[in-house]
């Protein structure tokens, strides 16, 4: 029991039942560096068809197409949804029982992954699966073994970053072909990505303060690095492709730029477009940021 109700905390952003998932809204906006700032031009609010239910946890299945776990008011759990940018089209990727979050693409993008939280019985349990990006099949676990999977980060087409829930959470380094991870740290947070120079950024929790650190993944008995404080309590970023920090305060984005500027700078206030809250934020490497506030 234990072991449920921390999986469903950190699912659900602290809540601990999928009823009561947060009231979530998605938007996309166009990001361009003029001198040392960011320009945010043509707003996209993806997720007007669903105002009054849960929208999270984006992911570029490629430079047009967002992915994220969507809960409308008549489902029971959330299933994951694609968005095409495009075409302003939006397609129902999985139907099941199980509620499916943090999709993400694998390798090419020919397939995409999701935690999975499961109905085994009286039991509920979090594994991560893989999809068919074409919908050919239903899919199937990545591992045979490891569960209380919370959060993931694939680092290549076969390696992860896995956060798995347990007393302590530990973030750890697995394969898709073993069942066996390396812990890496305790007391890390729900956001870790690969940079671009090949290392993995994730947020310590480790007193005395919230800090952004860098672990070089080649080296793994090396301490990570410093990098920065995060901005007041916030835990989730986003990494552009010149190596530099988003993360957001309210209604606010700041960046962090570890070369050129290594401090919090405002970028922008998205509040006049009644943006509020901001939690997680998703570059596509291309010019364009998914941001989720909840209402």
């Amino acid at each position: 029991m234990r072991f449920l109700i921390c999986a469903l905390l950190f699912l659900a952003g602290s809540l601990s039942l999928a009823a009561q998932l947060p009231n979530t809204q998605v938007y996309v906006f166009d990001i361009a560096q003029k001198d040392t700032s960011l320009v945010f031009s043509k707003p996209r609010y993806l997720t007007a068809f669903n105002q009054l239910g849960y929208n999270n946890q984006p992911h570029w299945l490629d430079r047009n197409v967002l992915m994220m776990s969507v809960q409308l008011p008549e489902m029971e759990q959330p299933d994951i949804f694609s968005f095409d940018l495009n075409t302003n089209t939006r397609t129902r990727m999985t139907r099941t029982r199980s509620g499916e979050y943090s999709p993400k693409a694998i390798g090419d993008g020919r397939k995409f992954s999701a935690v999975r939280q499961e109905y085994l019985g009286r039991d509920t349990v979090l594994r991560l699966w893989e999809f068919p990006a074409n919908l050919t099949d239903n899919g199937r676990p990545v591992f045979k073994y490891i569960n209380g999977i919370g959060y993931y980060e694939w680092l290549n087409s076969s390696q992860l970053a896995l956060f798995i829930v347990g007393n302590p959470n530990t973030l750890a380094i697995a394969s898709a072909d073993s069942d066996r991870p390396r812990v890496l740290a305790t007391e890390a947070g729900r956001c870790f990505k690969r940079l671009p120079n090949g290392n993995l950024a994730y947020v310590s929790k480790a007193e005395p303060g919230w800090t952004l650190v860098e672990q070089n993944l080649y080296r793994l008995n090396d301490p990570p690095r410093l990098v920065t404080t995060v901005v007041q309590g916030s835990e989730d970023f986003a990494i552009l492709r010149d190596g530099s920090y988003l993360m957001a305060g309210g209604s606010k984005i700041f960046r962090f730029d570890p070369i050129r500027s290594p401090q919090w700078t405002e970028v922008v206030d998205l509040r006049f477009y009644g943006i509020k809250n901001i939690t997680r934020l998703e570059s596509n490497g291309f010019g364009q940021l998914a941001i989720v506030a909840e209402n």
